[in-house]
Order: structure tokens, then sequence, then C-alpha cells
């Protein structure tokens, strides 16, 4: 009742102000255009950067206000969410308060009150997924997806937007950065190889792997490692994690009880002339076609339930070891959000390929929800 009542800390102006906003258009950006823009971070570009987000991200932030007050099946009362609420509308008032950003001294206290919403933002796929957690107890799920395909379309749209809105400031505020790395443009590396990324998330991977079962499968990677493309390193991590990291759980259950040789996972990277692909594939048993629907939903998992009050989430690297069922979705939109896609292909009693798709022409615009 708390978090409803946070609510009534904003005036009517404010809902009004969310409501006028919410209604403007918004303005997509792509990755090329963010690299050539960002490549002269002079005073200049900042100034016109920020005047961008200045405009742009109160009338994202508002459509997610607006969405989170109307949702089916009472999951906007859920407290989870009504927190997530709270920190988009307090993250619009901030935006909406800033006066007009004229000059660098403006620009700069503008790109440290952006900052501290990022901040701010850091644990909505956590608090959401909680929400729907608690959704999800009070409903027999198994019987209603096709009811709960609103709330499936709202989460990839809430999800899609919170991917653009943290790129958006993390490029601005990335761009402020005084010696960054060769070759990247605030978030973006204009060098970055794929497979030193997929080498590191599977490592990352792999360690979580030996903390819930205390083995882990091998991981090969084949590729060529001197390859680089335009790409946000952070992105792919994400991605190529949670891949990885549901590969070596079906093989580690797979052969829990067997004497046979635990097969390694397998990570290959193609360079095509549009699309840089990564296969990841593993023999871990793979998923039942009738399972295969779903796998894209945020109510479903292979994994068991993890009960609600142990409920913790890796924000970088997307879910803990497994059972909230957001990884894969979320994997998709972070690889749609720059033109891609990711693809699961199964075969039930041996093992499944996932297809990480990534689009290297970097000409595509975000999909605005």
């Amino acid at each position: 009742m708390a978090a409803k009542n946070a609510m009534e800390g904003f005036t009517k102006a404010v809902a009004n102000d969310v409501r006028r906003w919410g209604a403007m258009k918004q303005t997509g950006v792509s990755l090329r255009y963010m690299m050539e823009f960002g490549s002269r971070p002079t005073d200049r570009n900042l100034l016109l950067s920020a005047q961008f987000l200045h405009k742009e991200l109160p009338i994202r932030i508002a459509r997610r206000v607006i969405e989170l007050e109307n949702l089916p099946f009472g999951l906007s009362q859920k407290p989870a969410v009504l927190k997530v609420r709270d920190w988009y509308l307090e993250s619009f008032r901030d935006v909406r308060s800033f006066g007009d950003i004229n000059d660098k001294h403006d620009e700069l206290a503008f790109t440290e009150m952006i900052k501290m919403i990022k901040v701010r933002h850091n644990h909505v796929v956590p608090t959401m997924a909680l929400g729907v957690q608690q959704l999800k107890k009070d409903l027999n799920v198994t019987a209603a997806f096709k009811d709960l395909e609103e709330i499936h379309q709202f989460l990839d749209r809430f999800y899609m937007s919170r991917i653009g809105i943290r790129v958006l400031i993390g490029q601005h505020v990335g761009l402020h950065d005084p010696s960054p790395e060769p070759g990247c443009v605030g978030l973006i590396n204009t060098r970055m190889s794929p497979v030193q990324v997929a080498r590191a998330a599977s490592e990352d991977a792999r360690s979580i792997c030996l903390r819930e079962y205390g083995s882990a499968p091998e991981i090969n990677i084949y590729g060529d490692p001197d390859f680089t493309f335009p790409y946000v390193p952070l992105h792919l991590h994400l991605m190529v994690f949670e891949l990885v990291k549901n590969s070596l759980r079906a093989v580690q259950e797979h052969f829990a009880d067997s004497d046979k040789d635990v097969p390694p996972v397998k990570i290959i990277v193609a360079d095509g002339a549009e699309d840089v692909a990564i296969k990841i594939s593993d023999e871990g048993g793979g998923i039942p076609r009738s399972g295969l629907p779903k796998i894209f939903t945020y109510l479903y998992s292979t994994a068991k339930d993890p009960p609600i009050e142990n409920y913790s989430i890796r924000e970088r690297g997307g879910v803990v070891m497994a059972g909230y069922g957001f990884g894969l979705p979320i994997s998709r939109l972070y690889a749609k959000y720059f033109g891609g896609d990711l693809q699961i292909i199964s075969m039930e009693g041996y093992g499944t390929d996932a297809y990480l798709h990534l689009s290297r022409l970097g000409d595509s615009q975000e999909p605005l929800p």
C-alpha cells in the first residue's frame, strides 16, 4: 500500500504532463549515426546531444509510465511494478524540471543528472521480473498463455524501450570519457572482436555453472579472433552469456547421472557480408517441440520456478543460473535493437543450437515500441 501511495506525491500537473509527453512522437537513431556523430565529441556536438535527450527522454519515459499504469490481470498493482512505475515517474520529473540547455555548463549538469537516472533504473529488470513472478503465482499460467499475450507484448515493448533509453544515456555519457579505449566511441567499439567478447562471456557463464553445480562442461570457440566490426560489446556479452549459460545448464543436467564423457559447448563465429552470425551448440538433450513456442515468453522457463523470496538477478549478465524465464526474450530484444535476431533450433533427445545474428551494416533504425 505504501508503494501505491507514492503516486500521490506527484501532482496532477505532473500526471497531465506525462500524458502530454507520452502522446509525442519518438525519434529513433541507428548504430551508424551514433558512431559517426560521436566520433567528433566537440562541445557543440555534446550540446546538441544533450538538447536532443532533453526532449527525447521524457517522451520515452512518459510512454512507459502510462503503460505501467494500465496493465491487465492486476499486474499494475503488484508492489514490484509500482516501484518501477515510481522510478520512471521520478525520472520523468527530473528531466522535465531541468531548464533549457544553452551552454557547456548546462550540458555538464544535465549529463550528471541523466547519469543518476541510469543508476536509478539499474534494477528495473529484476524488479519487473519479481512483479511477473508475483503475477505468475496468482495465475494458472500453463493454461493461460494465449490470454497472457498482452502481457508478453507489453514486456517486449517495455524492455526494448529500456534498452533504447540506456543506450542513449550511456552513449552521451560515454562521449565525455577523456581517455576512451582505442576504437571506442561512447558505448560502441568500432573494432570489436566477437570472438574475444564470446570468450569473456563464456568464462563468466562457466564460472556461474561451476558455482551452481561444482563442475562445468568445456567450451570450444571457433572463429578468427582478429576479425572486428562496430558493435556494443556490453550487448554482445549479455547475449552470449545468457545463451552459453543455458547450454551449460542443459549439458550439466543432461549428463548428471551419466558415465559418458560430457561433450563441450561449441561456439562458432561466422563473418558474413550482411550479418555476423554466432552459433552456440550443445548436446544437452534439447527442448520438447511443444515448449519451443514458449521459450521467448516471460512466464516460461525450462528450469524449476525459483522461490520469490530468494529472488536475485545479475543485472549485467541477464539472470541467475535459471528459473525466471527472462534471459532469452531479453537477449532477442538486444539482438533486434540494432537490426539482428536470435533463433533457437532444438532436437529433443540431442541438443539445441542458438543462432545469434548481428547486423554488421549498422544502418537499421532502432525499433521504437
